[in-house]
Formats: C-alpha cells, structure tokens, sequence
C-alpha cells in the first residue's frame, strides 16, 4: 500500500508535469527552493501545513487533492472487485447448476429404477433419460 509522503510526492510530481512544469518553475511559484521540493518529490521532506497550500496554490488544485488516490488507483481498485464479484458470480453460478443437476439426475434416475428394463419400457425410459438429460443443459440461473 502507498504510504503518505508517496501519495504527496507522487500528486505533486503528476501535477507538475501536467502544467508542464519543471521541479525549478514549481518552486519558484510555491517560494520554496529546488532542492527542497526535489526532496518532497523523493519522499525525503514532508512539507508543513504552510507549504502544503504553497505547493497546492503553485499547482493550481486545492490542498486536499495533494492526498487524493490518483485516478488510476481508483480504477485498478473498482476493476479489482468488479472482478472479484464477477468471479464470485461465476462461482455460485456454477455450484447451482451442478446441484440443480445433481437433483435432476437424482430424479430421472429415481424414476428410471422404477421402470422395467426389457421391451418397449426400456426404449420409453432411454427417451426420457435422454430429454431430461438435454434440458440439464439449458437450465436458466438468475443473475
């Protein structure tokens, strides 16, 4: 996980460079010198309260959004758990067909052991094996 000073350093550094700004023309906006905002950038310096609107009115942004998750954090975050529900949709999906064949097998072959074998009994009962066996796999699961 992304420690604090990461998340300053790595916001002030996308935003600098979304102005096209250098680390030198920042500073010299934000009054502060090159080597002190190089050394926030590289996670050596943490900026006080003070410094901290300095660099967001230099920025252009408001102070808080030097803290915000960048937004690519943000969409690898909700893609991760739009895959993880989808794989847990699949999952439960998967568990009920196979019960919901599993308990149709039980009853077509619940059904079937109660037939006789021989003759036209034993044509009738493939047939129907064979038809509720087919349905098996068009067996709708609500989304």
């Amino acid at each position: 996980m992304i420690n604090i000073r990461q998340l300053l350093a790595n916001n002030i550094k996308e935003s600098r460079k979304k102005l096209g700004l250098s680390q030198a023309k920042l500073a010299e906006k934000a009054n502060l010198s090159t080597q002190y905002l190089a050394m926030i950038e590289l996670t050596h310096k943490f900026p006080s309260p003070e410094k901290f609107k300095q660099i967001a009115i230099a920025l252009e942004i408001d102070t808080p959004e030097l803290f915000s998750m960048p937004p690519s954090a943000k969409i690898a975050s909700l893609k991760l758990q739009r895959a993880i529900v989808t794989n847990i949709e699949k999952a439960v999906e998967d568990n009920v067909q196979t019960a919901i064949r599993t308990v149709v097998c039980g009853v077509v072959t619940a059904y079937l052991s109660g037939m006789e074998i021989t003759g036209e009994n034993k044509k009738e009962r493939e047939k129907f094996a064979k038809k509720e066996f087919d349905k098996l796999e068009n067996i709708p699961v609500n989304k």
